[in-house]
């Protein structure tokens, strides 16, 4: 499968690229993002054959439609680290909370959060093509909060690569922050930025367009790529498990084969929610992608009145604090797969010099077709966590609990729903412990002892430890330094 860009070509690269091209150098001409040239038809016949099969079976078979030119032997081992999670064999549970809402659990793995179904497997892969090819790469990561402690995870100690991550200081959870600053592998550097997300996100994607920076990295005989979602290779993993959930719940007899059913996705970069819409577009059976948001609710103005309009907008933290984002960066590939690349371009040339574009009404209703959006605020976020805990037994976390004021919202009963929570408990702990029990101002070793005692659940071995571990990352810097801090760690 060839991939293509965004925003057309610019001459800078290449017409088409393979998918381990389009991984290695994930900004395609004019700042724009790859995708691929057509998505495979994955009807029923596909969901039939895989009714039985294992994660891993599942994934093998999904990247051998997409035709991936990466050898077997690699996808087997990138997919056997599914293995060490939880449960190996069920690497995604998929538990019944109501009579017509599912929560797929996506949070099984190493740093227990979802970006490790997709950034697991993605760095074996990426290890794999640099060492084939004799080439270092450098891998930018900026995180909001989950996707530096699964891309460090990852990559640490692997061959012919380096990981410099940027997060907001003081913009993630305690949890998030230790399994970030304890790594000490010597191929990995935390930097912790003096601004939000967005500040991170944005000197990401300019040193990935920059050809001083990465002149610079050539000198010192190293390439460039990312681990954000901004590179397909992240994307091809977060289709997997929309499929997956789907098929378990025909498996659990809550749906017969090709019953519609709503993906209620809790969206900070849209990611996970392109994910579903591409399973959508290659077959799976879906009544509507409910996109869910804290009082960051970008995503909600655009699908619900076709604008996204930054001018005076400014990032407010949030106890959802993955999803404190006003940029999010896969919007451009649903946007190009429904308008073209044309009018793509111009939309995201608009965002980047004007803070602001808006959709037609015929753009909007097309939009429409496939999501929907509602957010939640952070108090009634722990009303549901609450509620929730205490009416179905189910504990979950801030994120999670924006999907269930979507599905009260944005539902139609009778139709199943789909609630992808994207972290464990464990990650936002002192907001947790405040909607459960009142306390406030919890350290979060505080907050993970007393929800363990409230709902008679054991803190993971790998979250206890972090709050012994020595700190190896003390990097803290304003965000126009960060440039000069990574080439003086390359």
């Amino acid at each position: 499968m060839q991939f293509i860009q965004t925003r057309g070509v610019d001459g800078s690269k290449k017409e088409k690229v393979t998918f381990s091209e389009a991984i290695l150098d994930p900004i395609a001409s004019f700042g724009g993002l790859y995708v691929p040239e057509q998505l495979p038809d994955l009807g029923r016949w596909f969901l039939e054959k895989h009714i039985n099969s294992s994660y891993k079976t599942l994934a093998l078979d999904l990247l051998a439609q997409f035709e991936v030119d990466i050898e077997k032997e690699v996808l087997q081992e990138a997919v056997g680290l599914y293995d060490k999670f939880d449960e190996s064999d069920n690497p995604v549970p998929v538990v019944k909370v109501k009579e017509d809402l599912y929560v797929s659990e996506l949070y099984h793995g190493p740093t227990r959060a979802f970006k490790d179904m997709a950034l697991q497997p993605f760095g074996v892969v990426l290890s794999s093509i640099a060492q084939k090819r004799g080439e270092n790469y450098l891998i930018l990561a900026a995180t909001s909060g989950d996707t530096g402690p699964a891309a460090l995870e990852t990559f640490k100690n692997r061959e012919n690569v380096k990981v410099a991550c940027m997060y907001p200081q003081g913009g993630t959870s305690d949890v998030q922050r230790l399994q970030m600053v304890t790594e000490d592998a010597e191929n990995l550097k935390v930097i912790g930025i003096k601004g939000v997300f967005d500040d991170a996100q944005s000197a990401l994607k300019r040193l990935l367009a920059s050809q001083e920076f990465k002149k610079a990295l050539k000198e010192k005989h190293t390439k460039l790529s990312a681990a954000n979602s901004v590179n397909f290779g992240r994307i091809i993993f977060q289709i997997i498990y929309h499929i997956h959930s789907y098929l378990e719940l025909v498996r659990q007899n809550a749906i017969t084969m090709g019953e519609k059913v709503y993906l209620n996705v809790p969206s900070g970069n849209f990611g996970n929610a392109l994910g579903g819409y591409y399973a959508w577009k290659m077959g799976l059976p879906v009544e509507k992608i409910i996109i869910s948001s804290n009082k960051n609710n970008i995503l909600t103005q655009l699908i619900k009145e076709g604008r996204y309009d930054l001018r005076d907008n400014k990032v407010i933290p949030t106890t959802s604090p993955a999803m404190d984002i006003l940029k999010s960066s896969n919007v451009e590939r649903v946007l190009y797969d429904l308008f073209g690349t044309q009018r793509t371009k111009e939309l995201m040339e608009s965002l980047e010099k004007e803070n602001f574009y808006e959709l037609t009404q015929e753009e909007l209703e097309k939009l429409q077709l496939y999501f929907d959006a509602a957010w939640c605020g952070d108090e009634e976020g722990k009303v549901y966590i609450k509620e929730t805990f205490n009416q179905d037994g189910y504990l979950m976390d801030p994120h999670t609990a924006t999907c269930f004021k979507a599905y009260d919202t944005c539902t139609k009963k009778g139709i199943k729903s789909i609630v992808y929570s994207t972290a464990e408990w464990t990650k936002f702990s002192p907001v947790i412990a405040n909607a459960l029990t009142g306390e406030e101002d919890a350290r979060d070793i505080e907050a993970l002892e007393a929800i363990s005692k409230t709902a008679n659940l054991p803190i993971p071995q790998m979250i206890q430890e972090l709050f012994s571990k020595e700190i190896a990352q003390k990097t803290v810097i304003e965000k126009e330094q960060i440039e000069e801090e990574i080439l003086a760690f390359i």
